[in-house]
Formats: C-alpha cells, structure tokens, sequence
C-alpha cells in the first residue's frame, strides 16, 4: 500500500502524541499543539472561503511569528502553495514576485504592510490581502477573519506527494529572482534526513533565529512539529533578546548564520553566566573560522554544527557532525573537521567536480564545484525552464559552490563562483582570507572581494568591522596577514565600516561591497 508523503502529516502526529503540550512561544501567548491545530483549521476555511483552491499561491510576508508558522499547515491543508516572502526587499521587488507567482491571497505583518501599499493595486492576480495585527482600511484583520470559522478537523484536499508544497524566490542579485518549486515529497524526505543529523526530539525546545521564509527557515516547521518539539518565535534578530529568550525558555537548539552568531558570541562575552544549560547551535552556509567553533564549544559551551544547502535543494544535504572514529582527535583538529563543510546526509549523493565532470581527487587542494543528486532536489524554477536545465545537468544539481575535499571525505567551501578572486592568474579564496583576518583579536566582522588593479587585473580588498573599543590601522592589517597568507593572497587594500550589509537571514552581501569598486557591471555581480 502506498501512502504519499505530504506534510500535513507532521502536525496530524504531533497532534495525536503531543496534543497538551506547548507547541508555540511568542511575544503573547502559548498554544499548545491542541490550540495550534484548532487555528490552522480556521486558516483552512477562511482560505477556502476565499476561493483558495489546489495549487493556488498564498503568499506570507512575516517576521518568524505564530502566524507565519501556522500559514504553512493551513494552506496546504487547502492544497495550496506556500509562498514565503522574503522580509528585506523593496516593494518592486514584492510586485515582480507577486505577479510572478501569481498569488491569489497575502497575508502580511503589519510591521512590514508598508513594504507592499504601493504595489497592491498592480498585482494582477492577487484577489485579497489579510493583515497580521491591525488591519488598514480595506483589509482583512487577521485574528477577526480567523475568529469567524469553525476549529473543527478541516476536510483536505487530496494530496499526492508530486504536489508543489511551496514556492521560494532566491536573492536575485543578478537579475529578477527566481522561483523554486519544492514538492511535498522533497520537503517531507529532507525534514527525516535534517532530524536524524541533528538529532531533534520531543526534548527539544527550538528558537526560531533564522527567518521562516528563507528555505522555511531550513524545514524547521516541519520537522521541528513532526517531533512534537516546543517552538519559540523570534520577531527580529537581537543579541540580547536571543539570549534572554534561550535562558528564559531553556532553549536547546539554535539554526542561524556564521554572522548572527558572530554577534551573538560577542553578547555572550559580555554576560557569560546567561547560558548555564547546554545545547546545540546549527550554522550553514561556507565554512567558518575554526575559532567559532572553539568559542561555541569553550566559551558557550554549546555543540557546534555545520550543516550546508541551498534554496535549490530543500535546502540541506551535509554535515560536519563528527563520527565515531573522529570523537577521539585532539580538540583542535576536532575543530577544524566541524568548521568544514562536512559529509553527505542520508537521501543525498555529493561530489565536487571539474570541469568535466569528473570528481577532484581528495587531497584538500584541488578545486572543483559541488554538485548533488538528491530527494531534496527542487523540481525547478518556475516558469523559468532556461535557468533550471542551466543548474540540473545530466540528474545533477550543480550548486555554483567551489570546493576541496580532504583524505577523510569532508568537502570544504573555498568560495562561491561569483567570489573567487582571479590576481595574476591565480585564484584567491575570500573565504581563507577571511578566516585569517577572523583570528585577530580586534575584528568583529569582515568581508573580502576583488577589487579592479592595473597589473593584476584584480586584488583582494578587505572590509573590516573593529570590536568595540578596540582600534587598528591599515599597516598593522597588512603585516599581521603576511603572518598567516601567502603573500599574493593578502589584501591589497582595506577599508572600515561601522557594518556590513547583509540579508534577511544574516549573509553578508558581497555584491553591494563590489558595487563600490566596479563600473564593469559583469564583475561587479558576477
């Protein structure tokens, strides 16, 4: 017998074996999983009432909010498709993809309402527009139209696990952004894989630091519930505020990026008795120094893990969890593996190739591209058959990530394609200079890019954020990186800013550093 694998199935177990329990902490009030089901059905009958049909687009744009992680269950219940939004953008930005997407029905914090005012009126397809908190004039109030149907079991849609579960739009740095379709079935085998390598339960209590709309904030709404674990909502990122809420709620588990945690590191030196209880902080994304991990695991005292993905596949598909025959290296080599990119997870095959598609021999130095074969895989951008058959080639997914893979098999990011810096002939990796500059005991913050010079076509240039109360020059810079980098790798220049500009989940946004350098507009978003 075959039963498909759809994502209401996850709230229906919690449910069932965690009814009474908490199941969301935010700024007003906990529900339990009971409570939390109860207003998803009245989600499911106000979306219907409103036409909302199989495989029609509901859009959410919310910080990390009840709301927001209610919306998933209650669209697909509905059939339709989740549409998250990413919270930073400008409102032309909303309007393409709105009109892209072809969302019917959006649902909007009322924070971010004036995000979308101005477009409202020329999205084509969008029939209503429901707010979170108080409602403008000629919209919906969200807990009012919630308030006016039955909490009583909802009658579903039929699903089969093919169906398109949600669809989310890249950064588009270099153009419009891009939709990704993700299928029940690839959402629900990642959500098994994720779990089983980070090890979520029932204890767990997960705090929601990584935006929900960005790869549904790493499938947390998914198998966080299936898990029956206690979810704490997070409106926006504060050092401070994260930490109060980790100790308040003891809080054990923690998904967020290598800059976030940066900042968050530093908050702890600050007030290091805030922590007194054990638990697990999750980063993705390139490889961060190895002093991260080592402050994580020694100041914190929290187990640090990597993981790595993409939008594109669902997203996550490795790991830097150690293994057995590794638990027993010395703590600085421990570091240095859990600082890697990591091993595949279970559903997904990854290798690093060249350019001719054949796998890079695992000396840690040769450089080839990552690319997966995997359950996770998106089943491609919508309405945009170009740009899918460019990424999936031949059943393989090639992620735009340049790597090495060590005698072990961890695979290790040295850059993104569009961040190689190409002096002289030779390739630079932002991300080694960066990790070099990160040991200095005076930079909070730094970002490395290419720069146009006369005679080497282009050079690392250096963008530094000092630490409070703490000052550098330019010269000490220079002298303490020939210490540690060859020397065409070490920078050229640098420059101080007070931040760095960075997305909504906490990346820092190389392309807009460039801009400041480049009138060739191709290497400026390459």
């Amino acid at each position: 017998m075959h039963v498909p694998l759809v994502l209401t199935d996850f709230l229906d177990r919690a449910v069932e074996l965690y009814g009474s329990k908490p199941a969301i902490i935010d700024d007003r009030q906990t529900l339990t999983y009971y409570e939390l089901n109860e207003r998803v059905n009245q989600l499911s009958r106000g979306l219907k009432d409103l036409g909302v049909k199989k495989g029609d687009k509901v859009a959410y744009l919310a910080p990390n909010t009840t709301e927001m992680l209610e919306g998933f269950y209650g669209v697909f219940q509905t059939g339709g498709v989740m549409t998250p939004l990413n919270t930073r953008l400008q409102p032309a930005d909303y309007q393409f993809i709105l009109t892209h997407s072809e969302s019917k029905v959006l649902f909007v914090d009322e924070e971010l309402y004036p995000l979308v005012k101005p477009v409202l009126h020329d999205i084509p397809n969008l029939e209503e527009v429901i707010v979170h908190g108080n409602a403008p004039y000629g919209c919906f109030g969200y807990d009012e139209w919630r308030s006016n149907y039955s909490s009583a079991q909802f009658e579903r849609e039929p699903l089969k696990e093919s169906d398109i579960a949600s669809l989310l739009y890249t950064s588009g740095t270099t153009g419009n952004p891009k939709g990704v379709l993700l299928s029940h079935r690839s959402n629900y085998l990642h959500a098994l894989s994720s779990m089983h390598h980070l090890r979520v339960s029932d204890q767990d209590t997960l705090l929601h630091v990584l935006p929900m709309f960005h790869v549904n904030g790493w499938g947390s709404p998914f198998y966080y519930t299936l898990n029956g674990a206690t979810q704490v909502m997070l409106r926006k990122v504060d050092p401070a505020t994260i930490l109060d809420k980790v100790k308040k709620y003891q809080v054990s588990i923690m998904h967020m990026a290598p800059t976030v945690l940066n900042v968050l590191l530093e908050q702890n030196e600050k007030n290091p008795d805030l922590l007194s209880h054990k638990g697990r902080i999750v980063i993705a994304g390139s490889a961060p120094p190895p002093a991260f991990v080592r402050k994580v695991e020694e100041e914190m005292g929290w187990e640090f893990i990597q993981v790595y993905g993409m939008t594109e596949i669902t997203p996550l598909i490795t790991t830097s969890a150690l293994r057995s025959m590794e638990q027993e290296l010395p703590a600085e080599e421990q570091y240095l593996l859990k600082a890697k990119t990591g091993y595949a997870m279970i559903g997904s095959k990854v290798r690093v190739v060249n350019e001719l598609g054949e796998e890079v021999p695992k000396d840690g130095k040769t450089i080839g591209e990552i690319a997966t074969r995997s359950n996770n895989v998106m089943e491609g951008y919508y309405k945009n058959p170009e740009a899918t058959n460019e990424t999936i080639r031949d059943g393989w997914l090639y992620t735009g990530d340049m790597a090495v893979v060590d005698e072990r098999g961890y695979i290790e990011i040295v850059d993104r394609k569009k961040d190689v810096i190409i002096s002289g002939g030779e390739n630079i990796s932002s991300i080694e200079v960066e990790a070099a500059l990160y040991d200095h005991s005076s930079i909070l913050e730094t970002a490395v890019v290419a720069v146009p010079d006369e005679k080497w076509g282009e050079v690392p240039h250096a963008v530094v954020v000092v630490r409070e109360g703490h000052s550098l020059e330019k010269e000490e810079l220079t002298d303490y990186c020939r210490k540690k980098l060859a020397h065409f790798k070490v920078p050229k220049s640098f420059s101080f800013a007070e931040e760095l500009p960075k997305t909504a989940s906490g990346k820092i946004q190389k392309v807009v550093l460039r801009k400041q350098f480049w009138k060739d507009e191709d290497r400026m978003i390459k």
